[in-house]
Order: structure tokens, then C-alpha cells, then sequence
């Protein structure tokens, strides 16, 4: 027997992350390294322990195996629970057949057996895949003060980046009137965080109806989704079921592109940037690899740096993010880069303006970026990656914006 839970999360992290390229093919993107000792998914994770949510279903599919190693048995966010706890979800084989998991709407579809276990009156669906720092049970007691049937966190951003995203349009009390998915021309600054709180008999009514609906238009050949935007946020909409937006005011990252992941990165070494990561009343946690403490050598030059445990320094750091158990050896050279977990950077490499991921080495005389100023055309610039387990030969060059997945 399962005791009923007030609020069940479903978190979904099975997609490909293909704007992320080499950092992705091997590995989900929830699972990609951030900020020096974290992956993303510890965002989510450590916001539910934090809100009092106890009992997470984490939704995989896409290159799931080091992700689940991570996640195990959830004990770094004391997700270990007899009654509750994280579960890891894929997609299983049935009576009825087997099928991936054909849409955000289609992957909690799937899993209604598991919510159903705990009964909730309420259930939070969330990405694995956003960087921030949220208490879910003020949303959650938004939503049961406006006797809403969805709520859907928002943020305002620029109007120039609205097009970016899905918009929503409100009355003066915040209850949603429409929703356009990615408009030319927006009508609000109001996105779309990708989160939402339903009302648990609400929601498993129209996942069945999306799921029925969507069949039938396959089966006619006709266009189909299952998508929380596209068919649950539009069809509630226009039944006249009460949606409200719940304002989000904070930092907030969605790191869907490599630009927006080095972003994020840097913004942590920047004072003005409002996300605190050593915050005791609101900690992130994540999965402890009992590393050594990091070890600065006497020709370690570090400045306006993070330098994770394990880590060993004995060359030139600016303006960098290192992890846990990378090394920067004499002589070698890292400006504004993130260097990811198992890495090294050997002597005689320069490493700028760059991503490199884990397990990597680069050779001396290797050179990884450019700084924009020594790009003629600021739009031929961008951030150099390097994807997981690759050898950069010391008589190897990696250009502004190229992408490298395989050793050179």
C-alpha cells in the first residue's frame, strides 16, 4: 500500500538535447556538467526536497545510462524513501505493445499507473533541463488559492526574445485567456517556464482525451501530437478551465543551446547575477564524488575563477569554471572556458572561450577558440566545444563555433 501524497512531480528528462550536439550524443542532457561539481537535473531534483516534495518520477529515454547511474537511489536529495522517493521511468513494453514516449503529454500518458499509486490531489510537471532556484509548494499553494485547474509558472523577459517562447496573455487577476505557442509578434512578455501544477483528476482527463484524439488523426493520417503546450495548455483553454500564471521572480536559465550553457556557467562567477549556490536554506545538491581536495601548485596563476575539488592547477586560469578532477598543468593556459570533470589541459595548450567536456585531453600546442576581438566578422565568433572523451593533438586548432566530437 502507497499513503496518499498531496503532490506527486514528474520530471521530464528524455529528450535528445540536439541544439547541445557533442556534449549530448552520448549523454541525456539533464546529465551535462554544470558549475563545477553539478549536472542539471540537480536543479529540479534539489528544489523538490527543498519544497517538501518527496515522491519524483524522472522520465528518460534518449542515452539514458549516465544519468540513471547518477541519479541511483536518490540519496543525495534524500530521495531514498520506503513510501515515495525518485523513480526512474522509461518506456516499457505492455500487452498492448511497446512505444517510446511520442511527447511530453504522452510520457506522463504513460505513467499514469505510477501517479495513481500515490493518489495525489495534485501533480507538478517539470523539465530536467533549467537552471534555478524555485520553492514549488508556493506554486502549488497559488494554485489551490485561485481554485485553478492549471497553473503555469512564468517569467517576463525582453520583448525582443518573446518570440523565443511560449507566450501567455492574462487578465488583471493572472488567469490566463490565451496561450501562443512561439509568436511572430507577442502580445506579452509572459514565457513559459515549463513548469505546470494540474489538478490531478483534471489532468488525467485530458491526457486520456490528447492520447484517444491523437490516435485517431494518426491512424486517418492525418497531423498528430501529444504535447503539453500543443494539445493539453490549448485544449483546457478552450473548454474554459481555470488556468493562472504564476510569476517566477528570480534567476532562471533555460540551457537548451551551447551559447546559453557557457552563459549560465559564466554568469555564476559574476556578483551581479542573483543566483546563490551557497545559500544554506536553500542548498543544491548533488551526487559527492569523495574527490581530494583541489591542489594549486606553485606556478597556478588563478583569477575570477571556480576551482572544483580534485582538481589540480598548476598553469594559467582567468575567468574559468573548473570541475571536479580536471587538471591544468604548468604552462597551459585556460581563459574563460569551462573545463568539465576528468579533463586535461596539458602544457603549452590555450584553452578560450570554450567548452570542453569530460574526460578530455588536449595536447600542448593544441589551441581551443579565440577571443572575439580576433574575429574580423563578429558573427563568424562563437564559443569552441569539445565534446566528451576527445584527444586534441598538440598540432590541433579549434575554431570559433566549431564543434568537435571525435579525437584530431
Amino acid at each position: 500500500m502507497f499513503s496518499k501524497k498531496r503532490c506527486v512531480a514528474m520530471l521530464l528528462a528524455g529528450g535528445q538535447g540536439s541544439r547541445l550536439y557533442a556534449l549530448t550524443k552520448n549523454v541525456a542532457k539533464p546529465a551535462v556538467p554544470y558549475g563545477g561539481k553539478y549536472r542539471l537535473i540537480d536543479f529540479p531534483l534539489s528544489n523538490c526536497t527543498n519544497s517538501g516534495i518527496d515522491t519524483v518520477g524522472v522520465l528518460t529515454q534518449y542515452q539514458p545510462l549516465v544519468l540513471n547511474e547518477y541519479i541511483g537511489n536518490g540519496q543525495p536529495w534524500d530521495l531514498d524513501k520506503m513510501n515515495g522517493g525518485v523513480h526512474v521511468l522509461p518506456p516499457y513494453e505492455t500487452q498492448a505493445g511497446a512505444s517510446w514516449y511520442e511527447g511530453t503529454a504522452n510520457a506522463i500518458y504513460q505513467n499514469i499507473q505510477f501517479i495513481e499509486r500515490y493518489n495525489p490531489k495534485y501533480v507538478i510537471v517539470l523539465g530536467g533541463d533549467h537552471i534555478y532556484k524555485m520553492d514549488y509548494s508556493k506554486m502549488v499553494d497559488f494554485h489551490i488559492e485561485n481554485d485553478a485547474d492549471c497553473t503555469i509558472s512564468v517569467i517576463d523577459v525582453p520583448l525582443a526574445e518573446a518570440s523565443r517562447f511560449g507566450i501567455m496573455i492574462c487578465d488583471e487577476h493572472k488567469q490566463v485567456i490565451d496561450f501562443v505557442e512561439k509568436p511572430k509578434e507577442p502580445k506579452s512578455t509572459l514565457a513559459s517556464m515549463g513548469i505546470y501544477v494540474f489538478s490531478w483528476d483534471k489532468l488525467r482527463k485530458y491526457l486520456i482525451e490528447n492520447e484517444n484524439e491523437a490516435n485517431e488523426k494518426r491512424a486517418k493520417g492525418e497531423p498528430w501530437s501529444k504535447d503539453f503546450g500543443k494539445d493539453i495548455i490549448t485544449s483546457m483553454l478552450r473548454d474554459k478551465q481555470k488556468l493562472f500564471a504564476y510569476e517566477f521572480e528570480g534567476y532562471w536559465k533555460d540551457v537548451g543551446t551551447l551559447d546559453s550553457l557557457w552563459e549560465a556557467n559564466m554568469d555564476l562567477l559574476s556578483p551581479n547575477v542573483p543566483l546563490d549556490l551557497y545559500d544554506p536554506k536553500w542548498k543544491i545538491y548533488s551526487r559527492n564524488n569523495n574527490m581530494p581536495p583541489q591542489y594549486i601548485g606553485e606556478n597556478a596563476k588563478i583569477e575570477n575563477s571556480m576551482i572544483s575539488e580534485g582538481s589540480t592547477i598548476d598553469g594559467s586560469v582567468d575567468f574559468s569554471i573548473v570541475f571536479s578532477g580536471a587538471t591544468i598543468e604548468k604552462g597551459a593556459t585556460v581563459k574563460y572556458s569551462i573545463i568539465m570533470p576528468g579533463t586535461v589541459v596539458k602544457a603549452g595548450a590555450v584553452v578560450e572561450y570554450a567548452i570542453v567536456g569530460e574526460n578530455c585531453t588536449i595536447e600542448g600546442g593544441a589551441h581551443i577558440g579565440a577571443s572575439p576581438e580576433t574575429v574580423e566578422n563578429r558573427e563568424d565568433w562563437g564559443i569552441a566545444v569539445v565534446g566528451h572523451n576527445v584527444t586534441i593533438s598538440g598540432s590541433s586548432s579549434v575554431e570559433p563555433k566549431q564543434i568537435i566530437s571525435e579525437s584530431i
